[in-house]
């Protein structure tokens, strides 16, 4: 069996703050990613570990075959169950353990599943599909669905690196500055305000005013009305559940929103009510 870890060190499994394994046919695909930039970094302090298992190593034929043609005909090939499985099952089992399938058909990836599977799981398995997915029964061994987004990608890795991206830079240790992460786009249902860096005027274009004004209360106030109005214009959708919550209606009615919100809400219900 081969098994390639990513954080320097092969440390005992007590010692890890979060264990990745990621069962997939292609491991190179995931060497410039988990060796670059912040994910890297963190993965060098050991914040976290990432083995990458390859189930072709668990195949017992001699051409080792890892799909196969499906039952009842169609197009394109399908990946066996046999070195899925054992592929799994060579795994260490932590107690909070998660085993991840990464497939179109899971839940969307967002942000709170983020800080879910980063607050309450030691151990996260995730499964790379190929081909036309993955047997039917491989789903006896996952204890979750996963999904980018609605489109179909050539291969699961692609999902299961954003995965342990967005999961390693909420771990402690791993961004400089934590209370970056609070304000950050979708952490209080919002998304993030505009932001200039120097020069103050580039090409005649120029920075905002109030952020050259030195008062931290109106650059405050401007940042939140900025999130609101960003959200309400850009994904009516998240403004539409954020504005459900109580501790938007005061921000609402303080920015003069609060029609503009009845409405888009009005406009949700009817959406899903011809759905």
């Amino acid at each position: 069996m081969s098994q390639c870890t990513y954080d320097g060190y092969d440390l005992p499994v007590e010692r890890i703050k979060v264990r990745f394994d990621i069962v997939t046919l292609f491991p190179d695909f995931f060497t410039s990613g988990l060796s670059s930039g912040l994910l890297g970094k963190a993965l060098a302090k050991q914040i976290a570990q990432v083995h990458l298992v390859n189930p072709r190593d668990f195949t017992t034929d001699k051409h080792h075959r890892v799909d196969d043609e499906t039952y009842g005909g169609g197009v394109g090939m399908l990946m066996k169950p046999e070195p899925i499985f054992a592929a799994v099952e060579s795994l260490p089992v932590l107690p909070r353990r998660d085993v991840i399938l990464m497939t179109p058909q899971g839940q969307t990836l967002n942000q709170p599943l983020l800080r879910e599977l980063a607050t309450n799981y030691d151990q996260l398995v995730a499964i790379c599909g190929h081909y036309e997915g993955v047997d039917e029964r491989v789903l006896h061994l996952v204890t979750r669905e996963v999904s980018l987004g609605d489109f179909v990608l050539t291969c699961g890795e692609i999902p299961a690196l954003a995965l342990i991206n967005g999961i390693v830079r909420l771990l402690p240790g791993t961004v400089g500055k934590e209370e970056s992460l609070k304000a950050e786009s979708f952490e209080a249902g919002l998304l993030d305000y505009p932001q200039w860096t120097r020069p103050a005027d580039f090409r005649g274009l120029k920075v905002t005013e109030v952020l050259l004004s030195g008062d931290h209360g109106k650059i405050e106030k401007w940042r939140q009305e900025q999130q609101i109005i960003r959200t309400r214009d850009r994904r009516p959708d998240l403004f539409a559940r954020w504005s459900q919550s109580k501790a938007s209606q005061t921000e609402i009615t303080s920015f003069g929103l609060k029609e503009q919100s009845s409405k888009i809400n009005e406009e949700q219900t009817e959406d899903r009510s011809h759905k």
